[in-house]
């Protein structure tokens, strides 16, 4: 009977310590990675986001997009930065008036494969469904919580900024 006992709290203990461990080593990404995902309507461009803030700040915008702003001229607003276990968060709205043209990724979790496979299939989904949806109310991407969670964060920050 005692060897019934401990072999299943042996096992117990090392279905919890399975689940528990994080296989992600990406640690949180740098501010200066340099690193940009863009929408397909728009060429990859170099990240302007080497030089914005530390950890938890928010982002700052270039317009609000609305008042003086024609609906012809494109103004661009940076979200705050979102801190996922797995890194930052951040992205940047291009608006023409209240519509939203162009989401690019200034920062994301990246460094090790895991992470960039995930990133690589989800991110695209991400800034499709924002660009269909016009707002933050988009579906989570399954297997990409964490990233999705911040991500909804970083947008909804820049269209409050944005004043949408």
């Amino acid at each position: 009977m005692k060897r019934n006992v401990l072999w299943l709290l042996s096992t117990i203990t090392v279905v919890v310590l399975l689940f528990g461990y994080h296989t992600s080593t990406s640690g949180a990404l740098s501010a200066g990675s340099g690193t940009v995902v863009s929408s397909p309507t728009q060429p990859e461009r170099a990240s302007a986001a080497s030089g914005q803030g530390g950890a938890g700040s928010g982002g700052s915008g270039s317009g609000n997009g609305t008042g003086g702003s024609t609906a012809t001229t494109p103004t661009t607003v940076t979200g705050g930065i979102a801190q996922t276990q797995w890194g930052p968060v951040q992205v940047e709205l291009t608006l023409k008036g209240s519509t939203i043209t162009d989401v690019t990724m200034l920062q994301y979790p990246s460094g090790n494969p895991q992470d960039d496979q995930i990133n690589s299939y989800a991110l695209p989904i991400l800034i499709q469904d924002t660009l269909d949806a016009q707002s933050a109310q988009i579906d989570m991407v399954s297997g990409a919580t964490v990233t999705s969670v911040g991500y909804v964060q970083s947008l909804q920050s820049a269209l409050d900024q944005a004043g949408l």
